[in-house]
């Protein structure tokens, strides 16, 4: 999907990142400097789904966070589709993310006082949309989640479980060229988890976009056309799952 006005390569990688780090100063006057990432150069391939693993401190979350643009880089640069997003000012960057980037949290951070489907909405809303002109694409979406029986229902009265679906169809709202997903089934039991392992590969392969993973899950990473494994702030390692 490209940016209008635009007609990208289709063989091109969507999204291409040069020697990235990321410092924080930390310690209480602030004058110790930690770094995560320490130069993560990498191309992500529109279509894909790429996993990222590694231990718990490795940067797996910091680097989602750059890529989907809520977090700047000390030092690096970030291309989607050729466009440095990075040199865009923070209201044009806000914009371009929920235009272009879904977002699938460990928590699925829904709105306990809106409906399933009004959430789902939120980011068109969020665009200056209007509820009942974007009703029939949220209800859709919470079909192809299994959920549009569920609309009219609050988040307290949802399951952990299709909660996190609900989280999942929010994500697709703006079809974005990218979701991402950080630890998306670590608060769900097994079979919870399985569902929605197999519900984001389906909707993968049927829409053609790029999902990057960060996940502690083997199962989910090995389903992944790609494996990337962090440690100390940099890429150590970089292969292919095991598709199913």
């Amino acid at each position: 999907m490209g940016m209008t006005g635009t007609t990208p390569d289709s063989n091109a990688p969507i999204i291409v990142a040069r020697g990235v780090t990321k410092d924080f100063l930390t310690g209480e006057d602030r004058s110790t400097r930690l770094s995560v990432l320490r130069g993560i150069t990498m191309e992500i391939g529109r279509g894909e789904i790429v996993a990222i693993v590694g231990a718990s401190g490795a940067g797996k979350s910091t680097l989602l966070h750059i890529i989907g643009t809520i977090d700047r880089p000390t030092s690096g640069t970030v291309h989607y589709e050729g466009r440095d997003v990075f040199a865009l000012g923070d209201d044009e960057l806000a914009r371009f993310r929920n235009q272009r980037i879904g977002f699938v949290f460990q928590f699925h951070h829904l709105l306990p006082e809106f409906s399933a489907l009004e959430n789902v909405a939120m980011p068109a809303l969020i665009l200056g949309k209007k509820l009942p002109g974007i009703r029939d694409e949220a209800l859709a979406l919470l079909r192809e989640v299994g959920l549009d029986h569920r609309g009219d229902e609050r988040p307290p009265k949802l399951s952990g479980g299709e909660q996190q679906r609900v989280a999942v169809a929010r994500a697709l709202m703006n079809s974005p060229s990218v979701v991402l997903a950080d630890e998306p089934s670590g608060n769900l039991d097994s079979e919870n988890a399985h569902m929605l392992h197999r519900l984001i590969w389906t909707l993968s392969r049927k829409r053609g976009q790029t999902f990057i993973v960060v996940t502690h899950n083997e199962a989910l990473a090995k389903q992944a056309d790609r494996v990337l494994r962090i440690a100390d702030g940099v890429i150590q390692s970089t292969g292919h799952g095991e598709e199913g």
